[in-house]
């Protein structure tokens, strides 16, 4: 597991993962057999920390098929242009000029909030009522990471 060694926790192995997809998805330079490796590495750390947390055996399966669904909308959306990819809590947020891109956000499964001007996804258990706080507020009492996937910039908010 030499890609997610340093990983603690599960918001670092998404992060790292967010990293990596960019650095080696074939539609990026990379190749097939590098990503896949990847892939499977992020299952595996997925699964170690969960295992450490005294969780039972139905919720570590829980937390590993959210961890692949995020995977796989990240791995969608990553080669994206303009875009600003931001794990913010258990939502995955896109800003950045998400116009020309609208199409391909949604068929991954994203959905647009329209008064945070700011594309969206989340796991059905994670669904909750507008609270009406701006997308600032809710890096501010979450925690954020960015990946710009434009010009592969990375920034923590």
């Amino acid at each position: 597991m030499r890609y997610f060694n340093d990983c603690k926790t599960i918001e670092e192995v998404k992060a790292q993962y967010k990293k990596l997809a960019k650095e080696h998805h074939p539609d990026c330079g990379g190749d097939t057999a590098t990503m896949q490796a990847i892939n499977m590495e992020y299952a595996f750390a997925c699964a170690r920390i969960l295992n450490g947390e005294n969780l039972t055996a139905e919720e570590v399966n829980e937390e590993l098929r959210l961890s692949e669904e995020y995977r796989k909308v990240i791995e969608q959306i990553i080669n994206l242009a303009g875009i600003v990819i931001e794990l913010v809590g258990n939502w995955i947020w896109v800003t950045g000029n998400t116009f020309p891109v609208r199409k391909e956000l949604k068929t991954a499964g994203l959905f647009f909030a329209s008064k945070k001007v700011a594309w969206y996804y989340r796991a059905q258990e994670h669904k909750t009522r507008s609270s009406g706080k701006t997308l600032d507020e809710i890096r501010s009492k979450y925690g954020s990471e960015k990946l710009d996937s434009g010009n592969g910039r990375r920034a923590i908010g």
